[in-house]
C-alpha cells in the first residue's frame, strides 16, 4: 500500500533517502480510524491523515479490536530512511465515547509519563507533545462532525515496546518514565544526516546573503522562531534555523562575509554556549546544570542553592529556583557576557554577534549588550519589504 510519501525524499551521497511519518501521525491516524469504527460499526482498514506539513498520508490500520464501548487499532511507525529507534513499532489508539464534550488524551503502555517540571507537558501527564495532541483532537473531531456525533471521546495512546526503546533515549534522565514520548511538529520525518543538515543550513544562509541579508537572524529551532514572532516588527520568515550547529553556522558565516548575527535562543540550548560548547546536542555535551550553577555562584548563590541547581534536570527548573531566590537577573548578567565571548572567540572577531535568551515557560530572560542595536537591522529589512 502506498502511504503518500513516495515522491518525498532527500539526496545523500547520490542516494535517495525516503521520508517517514512521526509517532504523532501514527497516533492521530489510529485514533481517527478507531473513532470512525466506534461510531459506525464498520471496519476501517485504511485511513487518510493530513499532516501539519501539508502532506496527506494514506495509512494502513492494523490489529483492530472492536467492542460496543471501545475500539482500538494500530498504525505501524515508519521513520523512512532516518535512523529512528521507534521505526517499526505499533502505535495504538483506544477510543471510547464520553458524555462530556471535548477530547481527553492519555497514554497507556509504552508511553512515558512526565515526572519532572519544566517539560512541555505538566507533571503526571502522558509524554504526548502539543502537536500530536492537536492532531489527535482534530482527527477524532473530524469523524464526530462527519457522523453528527455531539459528545466527546476518551483516547488512550499505547506503544508496546516503548519501555525498552525509551532506555536508549534521554527520557529517563529528563524525568519521562515508563516509555517513549509521542513527538513531531510536522507529522513527517525528514531523513537528514548531520552532514546533510549542516549543508541545508549553509544553503539557507547563502540564500539570505545573496538576497541582501548581510545580517542574519538565527534561531536553533521552532521555539526560537516562535519567540521571534513576539516582536511584531521583525520578519520571522527571514530567520535561519541552525539546529545544534552553532559553531558550524558561525564558521560558514565568516566565509560568506556576513556582517553580523543575532541569535535568539532558548536558555536550554545556549547555556551550553556560555561554556564554549558549540554543538548543543545532548550527545555532545550536557553540562547545563553545572554551567547554570557556576553562573549562579558568581552571582552570589549560597551552597544550598548551588546544590539545588546541580540536582535540576532542566533549565526551566533551574530558572524557577533562581527566580525564587531573587538571583535570576544577576545570574543572566553572568551568563550573557560569556555567551558573547565564546561566540566572538569562535570567529576571531570577524563580525559582531549578539544573543537574546528566552524560556518557553518564563519568556524573555536577557540579552547581550548590543542585541537591541543589532535588532534594528532586521526591523529595517522588514520595512524595505
Amino acid at each position: 500500500m502506498k502511504n503518500g510519501l513516495e515522491d518525498y525524499y532527500v539526496i545523500k551521497n547520490n542516494k535517495k533517502l525516503r521520508y517517514g511519518y512521526t509517532t504523532g501521525s501514527c497516533a492521530a491516524a489510529a485514533a481517527k480510524a478507531a473513532a470512525r469504527m466506534l461510531l459506525t460499526g464498520e471496519t476501517v482498514e485504511n485511513i487518510d491523515l493530513m499532516t501539519p506539513k501539508g502532506i496527506l498520508l494514506h495509512l494502513e490500520i492494523l490489529d483492530i479490536h472492536k467492542g460496543e464501548e471501545e475500539v482500538s487499532c494500530a498504525v505501524r511507525k515508519d521513520g523512512g530512511d532516518d535512523p529512528d529507534a521507534t521505526h517499526g513499532l505499533l502505535v495504538y489508539a483506544a477510543v471510547r465515547k464520553k458524555k462530556e464534550s471535548g477530547v481527553t488524551i492519555d497514554g497507556g503502555r509504552g508511553v512515558g509519563r512526565v515526572t519532572k517540571r519544566g517539560l512541555e507537558q505538566p507533571v503526571g501527564a502522558a509524554a504526548i507533545n502539543r502537536t500530536p495532541r492537536a492532531m489527535i483532537t482534530e482527527a477524532v473531531e473530524d469523524i464526530a462532525d462527519a457522523f453528527g456525533y455531539t459528545e466527546g471521546f476518551n483516547v488512550v495512546i499505547s506503544i508496546p515496546g516503548g519501555e525498552e526503546v525509551a532506555k536508549k533515549t534521554f527520557n529517563p534522565r529528563l524525568g519521562i518514565l515508563g516509555g517513549i514520548s509521542v513527538l513531531g511538529t510536522s507529522g513527517i520525518v525528514v531523513p537528514m544526516s548531520e552532514d546533510a543538515l549542516i549543508a541545508s543550513i549553509h544553503a539557507e544562509m547563502r540564500l539570505r546573503k545573496e538576497n541582501g541579508g548581510d545580517y542574519l537572524l538565527i534561531t536553533p529551532g521552532n521555539y526560537g522562531a516562535a519567540f521571534v514572532s513576539s516582536y511584531p516588527d521583525v520578519d520571522v520568515e527571514n530567520s535561519v534555523k541552525c539546529s545544534n550547529y552553532v559553531g558550524e553556522t558561525l564558521d560558514y558565516a565568516v566565509n560568506l562575509g556576513i556582517r553580523g548575527i543575532l541569535f535568539v535562543a532558548d536558555i536550554g540550548k545556549f547555556i551550553k554556549v556560555s561554556g564554549g560548547i558549540m554543538n548543543t546536542h545532548s550527545r555532545c555535551a550536557d553540562s547545563r546544570a553545572e554551567l547554570m550553577t557556576a553562573a549562579a555562584i558568581r552571582a552570589g548563590a549560597d551552597l544550598e542553592t548551588a546544590k539545588q541547581l546541580l540536582e535540576t534536570i532542566t533549565t526551566v527548573e533551574a530558572i524557577g529556583i533562581l527566580k525564587e531566590k531573587g538571583l535570576l537577573e544577576k545570574t543572566m548578567a553572568e551568563i550573557l557576557p560569556r555567551i558573547h565571548y565564546y561566540l566572538q572567540h569562535r570567529i576571531g572577531e570577524a563580525f559582531p554577534t549578539e544573543a537574546i535568551l528566552f524560556s518557553n515557560e518564563y519568556g524573555f530572560l536577557g540579552e547581550t549588550a548590543g542585541a537591541q542595536e543589532m535588532l534594528k537591522h532586521f526591523r529595517k529589512d522588514k520595512e524595505k519589504q
